[in-house]
Parts: structure tokens; sequence; C-alpha cells
């Protein structure tokens, strides 16, 4: 499977819904609640600082995306956040270090210099795995940071890489 990585299209909006809404609906990794129709979709993309897609280009096929954004503004302003999601059914392929590694790329180019994430659920074993493969610091833990769909409260493990 070979896949590419690129910025996304207005075209694109439709499969992107499809799987970032399945993230948002399985409640155990992004904070989002609410699930984002065509029009919050396409303002969401758009207000990032880069949206990507990865496309399987033997058919195709959307497979995953991200968003990569300030984590702050003002003094804290070169530090990013980003959030990644691949769709079920592909997942286990390496889509996902695929686009943290071109997450990573492109957060340098646009001119930050940390990658942060703020909330990783420490029951996420596979991006826990991936962050740490990666060479991603863990700061500590935040008990029960993030509650689940399931209405309990997991821990969650905030990292950041300097870029």
């Amino acid at each position: 499977m070979s896949i590419a990585v690129r910025e996304f299209t207005h075209e694109d909006i439709p499969a992107m819904i499809m799987i970032w809404n399945e993230v948002v609906d399985t409640g155990i990794a992004f904070p989002q609640i609410e699930p984002l129709d065509e029009k919050s979709g396409l303002e969401f993309f758009d207000s990032q600082s880069f949206t990507g897609v990865a496309i399987e280009q033997d058919t195709d096929k959307m497979v995953g995306l991200y968003i990569l954004h300030p984590n702050n503004v003002g003094r804290c302003g070169h530090i990013c956040n980003s959030s990644y999601a691949v769709k079920s059914e592909e997942q286990g392929k390496r889509i996902g270090e695929t686009l943290v590694k071109h997450c990573i790329a492109k957060a340098k180019e646009i001119g930050f210099q940390i990658l942060q994430f703020n909330a990783v659920v420490s029951t996420n074993t596979a991006a826990l795995h991936l962050y740490a493969k990666l060479g991603f610091v863990q700061l500590g833990v935040i008990p029960k940071g993030f509650l689940m769909k399931d209405g309990s409260y997991q821990d969650i493990i905030p990292h950041y890489i300097m870029l």
C-alpha cells in the first residue's frame, strides 16, 4: 500500500467528515463531542494552519487525515498541535505514522518550533507506541483528564517533540 499525503481540497470534505466523525463517535480519542456536517466540516478544516489527507495511491481512496494549528497564541505561538484520524478498516497499516511524519515536516516548514499533544488518552496504546518510536517526550500524566463516551474517565498523557 502506497500512501501519499497532500493538502485537502473542498471536494475531499465528505470523505474527511466520515473519517473524522468515526473517531468522534467512538468517544475514546478526540475531545470533540459533536459530529461535523458539510458546513461545519468545511469551516473547521479551512481554519487550520494545514489540513492533510492520506490517499491510497492505487485506489485514490482517502484513508486518513490530520489537522495542524497553533497550540496557543502570542509568546507561545511557536508551539503547534495536531490531531490524526485513520479510517477504522485501514488502521494497523502505518498510515498514522505517515501522517505524523508529514505533519512534523509541515510544521517545520510553516515555522513552528515545537509540536505538542495536549491529551493523548492513556488507553490509546497505538498512539503511545508511535509517539515513543518517533521520539516524542511524555510530560507526565493528568489523572482522569479525558471523559470517555461510556462516562468513565481515563488519564491523558501530554507529549511534545522539538522540531
